[in-house]
């Protein structure tokens, strides 16, 4: 067990997230045509009586799960939540990612927990229904250059295989294997190390596709806690949402949905995403290639294939696998074979969806309600103790060096610095120099203000200089921030941005995903700082 002590911080001070997701929490109402249901308890109530008019192909997911899971052992908890999702009065809060080797960058773990944490506390303020937290697998992106890296005590790890296509179809190779003898001698002499390299051989084993190895890994990571793992990329699953596929296919319809919806949003934000006129992919098990309409004939070109209407519906009835929604109809594809109420993402996947509310009324399948995943900045004892000894707070650490010094050297220094009372004196002067002059010749009245601000400028320019150079005593702090900042903020980024879970999980095991899991709020939109004592 680890003891550990928590802080909050709004997501708007930290400066790491847009004006979007701050508007979204902070004042709702100026989003609220791009989202139908409030992020709150009643919000969820709202969506639940919405999903529960949509026929969810409950008993087919229900098979799929079955299938996949197929030879794998299972906790009594994830056992209980397959079964649960037959119920009608059974919902899920779902989270979506890439399956990224070894899970990737930190939030992969925050998401997750995330949704167990919300699932576990709808459970307990609507006691009529269940809520089992899902991990949609986004198996059928083909980011290699995403997906196929990771950062472990400071070292950059990529995979360097020749695949294509599909990163969830992609083979667990030689050079894959590799990987994990790099990670083994970055984490393999530390405590629980061993246990987990030997974790990841068991999963990345030869041969194996990473969607099934992703599977494998977090079906063992949060066995406890009854998380449920969804691969779509699945002919039956797909079967269901052939009725948006035939839409778009025929009527292009989420193109210009998006558009109406790109151009009301661009007013105020940045738009995450344009879409194409037709938001699907031909998927086979080494390409995904964008489908395109040219004179009557829907094209693959990097494959040399071509269809006409009739065709490529023939194609789409005998192998719905093969048709691969891009972001803009994939939320709909989530959200027509899970019972889902509430989806947690990034503040880049919440930009997005707020870009899909119009597509997914054109085809009758219930939006949920959105909410931001979890972020949290890990510190050991020791340095929130030279945070303290600095005489900053929790707060303070997301200003950049420059400022915490600054802030430093006001706070400590003897203020022979700070001639704010002498510029405040000479602006009284100016004021006096202004009434006599303008008794004499009133025409010198705007000279003398030009005069006024001159002097401020130089004033100010001089207080600049006089703080740069009580900076230069205070080189020991300087360095103490300096230092405190990289290890808190690699690359200037947040942790869970650069960091994978490995070196984490070395030194404190399954604690550590305890600790998070304790640590993470449900609803309460605030960025956690833990303190491992």
């Amino acid at each position: 067990m680890i003891e550990f002590d928590c802080y909050s911080v709004s997501y708007e001070q930290t400066g790491y997230f847009s004006k979007l997701v701050t508007d979204y929490l902070n004042n709702p109402s100026s989003l609220s045509s791009f989202y139908t249901h409030p992020l709150s308890l009643e919000g969820i109530k709202a969506s639940i009586a919405t999903r529960k008019s949509f026929n969810t192909p409950r008993e087919l997911l229900v098979e799929v799960l079955h299938e996949q899971y197929k030879g794998l052992t299972l906790s009594a908890s994830v056992q209980k939540n397959i079964g649960l999702l037959s119920n009608a009065n059974t919902f899920t809060v779902t989270t979506a990612h890439q399956p990224n080797i070894f899970t990737g960058p930190l939030y992969f773990i925050y998401k997750i927990l995330h949704a167990v944490k919300l699932a576990e506390q709808l459970s307990k303020d609507l006691p009529e229904y269940n809520f089992v937290p899902v991990y949609y697998m986004g198996s059928e992106d083909a980011d290699l250059d995403e997906l196929g890296q990771i950062n472990v005590g400071g070292q950059q790890l990529v995979w360097q295989t020749k695949q294509t296509g599909a990163v969830g179809r992609m083979l667990v190779d030689k050079h894959f294997i590799q990987l994990i003898d790099a990670i083994e001698g970055q984490v393999g002499v530390l405590e629980n190390g061993p246990s987990l390299i030997q974790l990841f051989r068991n999963c990345y084993s030869t041969r194996k596709s990473i969607q099934q190895a992703t599977l494998e890994l977090v079906n063992i990571l949060f066995a406890d806690f009854g998380v449920i793992v969804l691969i779509p990329d699945h002919a039956k699953l797909k079967s269901a949402y052939q009725s948006v596929v035939k839409k778009e296919l025929l009527e292009g319809f989420s193109h210009q949905l998006v558009s109406e919806t790109i151009d009301a949003l661009k007013e105020n934000y940045k738009v995450q995403t344009a879409g194409r006129d037709i938001n699907l992919f031909y998927l086979l098990d080494q390409s995904r290639i964008r489908i395109e309409l040219e004179n009557g004939l829907y094209l693959v070109k990097e494959l040399g294939l071509s269809f006409t209407q009739s065709e490529i519906l023939v194609e789409l009835e005998n192998h719905p696998e093969r048709f691969s929604a891009n972001v803009i109809l994939r939320g709909g594809f989530q959200e027509t074979v899970l019972p889902n109420i509430a989806f947690i993402g990034g503040g880049g996947e919440l930009a997005y969806w707020m870009e899909l509310k119009k597509v997914f009324a054109a085809v009758g399948i219930p939006y949920p309600v959105l909410v931001l995943r979890n972020s949290f900045l890990i510190l050991k004892q020791s340095q929130y103790d030279k945070l303290v000894q600095l005489g900053f707070n929790t707060t303070s650490i997301f200003k950049n060096s420059f400022d915490l010094l600054n802030e430093l050297v006001k706070r400590e220094s003897n203020s022979s610095w700070n001639i704010a009372d002498e510029i405040q004196a000479i602006s009284a002067l100016y004021q006096q120099i202004q009434t006599k002059s303008a008794s004499v010749d009133q025409s010198l009245h705007e000279h003398v203000i030009s005069l006024e601000i001159k002097t401020a400028k130089k004033l100010a320019g001089l207080e600049k200089k006089l703080l740069r150079s009580e900076r230069n005593k205070f080189d020991a702090s300087k360095r103490q921030i300096a230092t405190l900042k990289e290890d808190l903020f690699p690359n200037n980024s947040l942790q869970e941005r650069v960091y994978n879970f490995s070196e984490y999980y070395s030194r404190m095991g399954k604690a550590w995903i305890e600790m998070i899991y304790k640590a993470s709020p449900a609803l309460e939109m605030q960025f956690t700082i833990i303190v491992i004592k």
